[in-house]
């Protein structure tokens, strides 16, 4: 009997066309979901009659109760190779194999690179005006050159951050709470006393930081209090890091300049969401990973995972064992049931 593979949140329809899938192709039929199922009913209800589902990073939550209501589950492949909303143990329980594929961080450091000048131009901004007919110049923008970039995490993702600023001639400060001076000289940039003086003292701040207890509500009232009304802070690793009541408020109070946000406490954003209509908020909707490349690996390595469990021999099995330092190997993704 074929085999029925779901696709999950194809939302650009790309899936079975950015790879190559005719390895699976005389066992397994694929269907690609282009919309999100955002409850435990209607995700078990679309997904009763498939063996396999392949999942972009940690958007869909698959916890023992959805596991169990899916007797003919057998594999799930997860994009990336950590993912904390799958429950490993029903999984093994119910005879779920759950495997992962290869991420690059080239393109979280693109995007918050992106997030970062188009604040700090105003490119939104001055690009709408420009289409509507508004006013010629609208904005005098912020300078990179010679203002500090405070990083919160200095791994994979926070280390190549910090090189370009670098290479846009700011100055550079890390901080989390493993960050030795050593693995600060390694990439060139100043170790902060502290969170707060780096927050403190920075210009921008980034967010590079995996989510777990010594990181969830990171940045709350306090210390976003902390910032320059100048100052920027953009996120595009975990929303649930930034106490997003707070965040909202300084942008509506106008205690800092603005905020450049990838990641939300619910995926997909609801349409009457406060995220959508902040003022000094400039967002995306999760495009983090989201690239060519990206989904090549992803989608391409979904293939071979199925392939290899077709033929009983299981590749890029999760979990994998923690890093040491959780803080120092930031991951791209946020919440449970989306990303």
């Amino acid at each position: 009997m074929r085999l029925r593979c779901a696709v999950l949140d194809d939302f650009q329809r790309v899936a079975t066309e950015i790879a190559d899938w005719s390895p699976v192709a005389d066992d397994v039929d694929v269907v690609s979901f282009d919309t999100h199922f955002g409850d435990e009913d209607a995700l078990a209800a679309a997904l009763a009659g498939f063996d396999i589902v392949v999942t972009l990073r940690e958007r869909v939550a698959f916890p023992a109760s959805l596991i169990a209501r899916l007797p003919r589950l057998r594999l799930i492949v997860a994009s990336g190779m950590r993912n904390s909303v799958i429950d490993y143990a029903a999984a093994e329980a119910h005879g779920v194999t759950v495997c992962g594929t290869a991420s690059s961080s080239a393109p979280p450091v693109e995007l918050t690179w992106a997030l970062i000048l188009g604040l700090a131009r105003g490119i939104a901004r001055e690009g709408n005006g420009l289409r509507e007919g508004g006013p010629w110049q609208q904005t005098v923008g912020a300078d990179l050159h010679g203002r500090r970039l405070g990083l919160l995490g200095l791994g994979k993702i926070g280390s190549r951050v910090a090189a370009v600023g670098l290479a846009f001639g700011m100055r550079v400060s890390a901080w989390s709470r493993n960050l030795t001076r050593e693995r600060a000289d390694e990439v060139d940039v100043e170790l902060a006393p502290s969170k707060e003086a780096l927050l403190r003292d920075a210009d921008f701040v980034s967010v590079h930081l995996a989510l777990g207890d010594r990181t969830r509500g990171l940045l709350g009232p306090a210390e976003l209090a902390l910032l320059k009304p100048t100052a920027y802070l953009i996120n595009t690793s975990r929303a649930a890091i930034v106490d997003q009541d707070a965040l909202l408020a300084a942008l509506h109070e106008g205690r800092i300049a603005g905020a450049g946000v990838d990641v939300f406490d619910t995926e997909p954003l609801p349409a009457g969401h406060p995220m959508r209509t902040a003022p000094r908020l400039l967002a995306t909707p999760h495009l983090g990973y989201v690239s060519q490349a990206n989904y090549a690996t992803y989608y391409g390595q979904a293939v071979e995972a199925i392939r290899a469990h077709l033929d009983g021999s299981p590749v890029r099995r999760l979990p994998v064992a923690p890093a040491p330092d959780a803080q120092a190997v930031p991951t791209r993704s946020d919440s449970a049931g989306r990303s």
